[in-house]
């Protein structure tokens, strides 16, 4: 088998030494080769070389940002056989990806799970969603989650780590501080159902849509792999509403609390647009894509085979 290991160096709990293991790990069942990444959409680029080397297995050290870039890589052609297996360790700060598969958080204990699954050949297929051009495995989002990457990405560029202190700082920050929480920027649509006026637009192809900490926080509680797109926007986002929806992120709970019409909540959709009034930021998979008046999603079905806990195996 013929692998390559994409390793971001700059994740926030990748280090040498374990990179060092994980290599010396896989090499035992992977013919390997590493990459280290050295700027942004390096790993894209290494994943289309992959694609076009025709290598068996792209594995990643890092966070959902350098899956993602791997991912629009390998899936530059299209979802087919030709695509190379995905299999990642996590490195990152939330690893949402690699969490919603059942991988271990512990970098190490990850390596041994892949290794186990590499041996027994034993993969699960995957849906993914697009945002326009753009591949995503865990989420998107426009609206106040994106401008909460972005603040958070000026602060990395700083030196400052992204612990979840300061990504709870930040979100208040946003929210209380800088959010245009007074006029609606944002419409809806899927077929014949509209939504207008809407503050944010979260859009999920997995549950969780994140983690604050070890805590998961999810909008959309029956979003799967399985399924199409979820989506969770909201009509208003004054302190009451922001309290019934933070209640029902944390608890998992579509119904929980009264916000008396003013979240919306769509459950395996297949394609839908979403449209602003004045540029909005977009956001896909923790990494920000800039500022957008018009995004159309879309749910791609058993789009990608990747190493983790199935019981489908390969022939």
């Amino acid at each position: 088998m013929r692998g390559l290991l994409v390793v971001n160096p700059r994740a926030t709990t990748t280090s040498p030494r374990i990179v060092d293991v994980i290599v010396h790990a896989l090499s035992d069942v992977i013919d390997l080769d590493v990459v280290f990444t050295a700027h942004r959409e390096h790993a894209m680029a290494v994943g289309e070389g992959a694609l076009e080397s025709g290598l068996d297995v792209v594995a990643t050290l890092g966070g959902d940002g350098v899956i993602n870039e791997v991912v629009n890589g390998i899936l530059r052609d299209g979802p087919g056989p030709h695509v190379p297996l995905l299999a990642t360790v996590p490195g990152g700060s939330g690893n949402v990806f690699a969490r919603s598969l059942g991988i271990p958080l512990d970098p190490i204990e990850a390596t041994g799970m892949l290794l186990e699954l590499i041996r027994a050949r034993t993969v699960r297929t995957i849906g993914l969603g697009r945002a326009d051009e753009r591949w995503f495995v865990a989420n998107a989002g426009l609206g106040i989650d994106a401008e909460i990457i972005a603040a958070m990405e000026r602060q990395r560029r700083d030196g400052r780590s992204a612990t979840p202190l300061r990504y709870l700082a930040t979100t208040l920050d946003q929210y209380f501080r800088r959010t245009n929480r007074r006029d609606p920027e944002l419409s809806l649509r899927r077929g014949d159902d509209e939504v207008d006026g809407a503050f944010l637009a979260f859009v999920q192809n997995t549950g969780p849509w994140t983690y604050l900490g070890s805590k998961p926080i999810n909008p959309c509680p029956e979003a799967s792999f399985d399924t199409g797109l979820d989506v969770f926007a909201t009509r208003r986002l004054g302190v009451p509403t922001a309290l019934v929806a933070a209640t029902r992120m944390v608890t998992g709970s579509a119904r929980a609390g009264s916000a008396r019409g003013a979240i919306v909540l769509w459950h395996d959709v297949d394609a839908f647009t979403v449209r602003a009034r004045h540029p909005v930021a977009l956001q896909v998979d923790g990494e920000g894509m800039g500022e957008r008046t018009r995004v159309d999603f879309t749910s791609w079905p058993a789009a990608l085979r990747v190493v983790a806990p199935s019981l489908q195996a390969l022939a």
